[in-house]
C-alpha cells in the first residue's frame, strides 16, 4: 500500500499510535511448550519508527509465536484451533451484527473484448451503494470456476474497481496506474479471458464506497463509533462473496481471490477467515508484525491495524488460518514497503504452519525481481497456478 499523498503529519502519528497497539501486551505469556526452533538473537533495533521507545517494544512483542499460533507444540487439533483462532480475530475486527441477503442490481451489460460484462450495484446496511463488475467469456455455458478480484490502495481513494479492469476503449481514467502497478493490463478482465468468472467490487473506503474523509479521519470516528475499518472492509468482501458464490453462472466449489498491495492485504484476511475461498494470492502484502511496528507503519494504510491481534497472531499467520487450503504468496524483492528480512521471515512463518499441518505441497511464496508491483510476469505465474487448482481436469 502506498501512502496517499495528500497524508498528513496526524495520519503519521495515527499510523505511530497504532503500532503501539498491535504491542500492547507480551506474547510471552504462553509459557508451557517446550522451546521452540532457536533463530539468531536480534540485533539492537537502531533507527526506528518509535525513536528511544523502539527496543523497548521489540522486546515487548518478543520473538516466540504469540498467543495463538499453531506453530505452538500444544496445538495438535488443526479444527479446533482454527475455531479458537478464527472467533478470537473475528471478536478483535469488533464487526457489527449486519445481516444482509446477496442482491444485486445489474445496471448494465454488454460485451467487450471477447467478455460478457456486467455492471452491477447492490446496498449494504451501512454507507452508498456498492458499484461492481462481473465478467466471463462471451458465450459461455454452465458455471465456471469464479475470482474475487481485490483492487489496490495505491493512496488513490476515488478509485476501486477501475483500478484492475477496463470497460471500453474511452475507459483511460487509470491507465497509468495499470502501467505502474500491473504491466499495463487489467489483470481482472485477462483473468476472466482464461475462462473465469471473475468479481470485482468498490470495498469500503474506495470509488463508490468512499464516505468523503481522509482515511485517519474515518478510522479514529469509526473507533469511536466501537468498530474498525478493516472489520468493515472483511464485511464488504464477504458480502461480494456472498453474492459472487450465489450466481447460478458460478461454481461456489471453485472459488478463489487475490489481488495487489491493499487487495494483497485483503486477501490475507479473506483468505484466512472464510473458507469459501479455495485458493489465495496475496501479492505484494506480505511481513511481519515487528516489521510495521519497527520501521514501516508510515507506508501502510489504517486497513491493516487491529488493536491486540500481535498478541494472537503474527501478521503471516492470518493467512495461515487457511491451512492446509492453497496459497501463493508473491512478493517483490525491491518492495520499498517491507524490510527484505522481515518478508523471509514472514516466509519463514508460513512454512513452518503449512508443514505442521502436513500440508507443506500447498504453499507457495516467490519473490520478483523490482519494485512494488504484480506484473506480467507476476500475473501468468498466479494465473497458471490458478488453474491448476480451480479448473476442472
Amino acid at each position: 500500500m502506498i501512502i496517499p499523498t495528500h497524508a498528513s503529519r496526524g495520519l503519521a502519528s495515527g499510523l505511530l499510535l497504532a503500532a503501539i497497539w498491535c504491542v500492547s501486551m507480551p506474547a510471552a505469556s504462553i509459557a508451557a511448550d517446550p522451546p521452540e526452533a532457536q533463530r539468531p538473537a536480534d540485533p539492537p533495533v537502531g533507527d526506528n519508527m518509535l525513536g528511544s521507545l523502539g527496543q523497548w517494544a521489540s522486546d515487548l512483542l518478543g520473538r516466540e509465536p504469540a498467543a495463538l499460533s499453531w506453530r505452538h507444540a500444544r496445538f495438535t487439533d488443526l479444527e479446533a484451533w482454527r475455531r479458537q483462532a478464527r472467533a478470537k480475530v473475528e471478536e478483535l475486527l469488533l464487526i457489527p451484527d449486519m445481516p444482509w441477503k446477496p442482491e444485486a442490481k445489474v445496471e448494465r451489460q454488454f460485451e467487450h473484448d471477447g467478455l460478457h460484462v456486467e455492471e452491477l450495484s447492490w446496498q449494504l446496511p451501512y454507507g452508498p451503494r456498492t458499484r461492481a463488475v462481473f465478467m466471463k467469456p462471451a458465450g459461455s455455458r454452465g458455471r465456471l470456476p469464479g475470482v474475487l478480484a481485490l483492487h489496490d490502495h495505491g493512496g488513490i481513494s476515488r478509485w476501486g474497481v477501475s483500478k484492475i479492469t477496463q470497460l471500453g476503449p474511452d475507459d483511460t481514467e487509470t491507465a497509468e496506474h495499470q502501467k505502474t502497478y500491473y504491466g499495463g493490463r487489467a489483470w481482472a478482465n485477462e483473468l476472466a479471458r482464461r475462462g473465469y468468472a471473475v468479481l470485482v467490487h468498490d470495498t469500503i473506503g474506495f470509488a463508490s464506497r468512499n464516505p468523503g474523509v481522509f482515511e485517519e479521519k474515518f478510522e479514529k470516528s469509526l473507533l469511536c463509533a466501537g468498530t474498525l475499518w478493516a472489520g468493515l472492509v472483511l464485511y464488504d468482501d464477504q458480502r461480494a462473496l456472498d453474492y459472487l458464490c450465489s450466481r447460478p453462472d458460478v461454481d461456489a466449489e471453485r472459488i478463489g481471490c487475490g489481488g495487489l498491495s491493499g487487495g494483497g492485504l485483503r486477501t490475507v484476511f479473506l483468505g484466512g477467515m472464510d473458507p469459501r475461498i479455495k485458493a489465495a494470492f496475496p501479492v505484494g502484502w506480505m511481513t511481519t508484525w515487528r516489521d510495521v511496528m519497527l520501521y514501516k507503519c508510515y507506508t501502510h494504510t489504517w486497513m491493516l491495524y487491529v488493536p491486540g491481534l500481535s498478541r494472537q497472531l503474527d501478521y503471516p499467520e492470518i493467512l495461515g488460518l487457511r491451512v492446509p487450503q492453497a496459497v501463493f504468496v508473491l512478493n517483490d524483492e525491491e518492495d520499498p514497503l517491507f524490510t527484505p528480512a522481515e518478508m523471509r521471515e514472514a516466509d519463514r512463518i508460513l512454512r513452518e504452519v503449512y508443514a505442521k499441518a502436513g500440508a507443506a505441497d500447498k504453499y507457495r511464496c516467490t519473490f520478483y525481481p523490482g519494485p512494488h508491483k504484480f506484473d506480467r510476469v507476476m500475473q501468468d505465474d498466479a494465473f497458471a497456478w490458478l488453474d491448476g487448482l480451480l479448473k476442472s481436469p
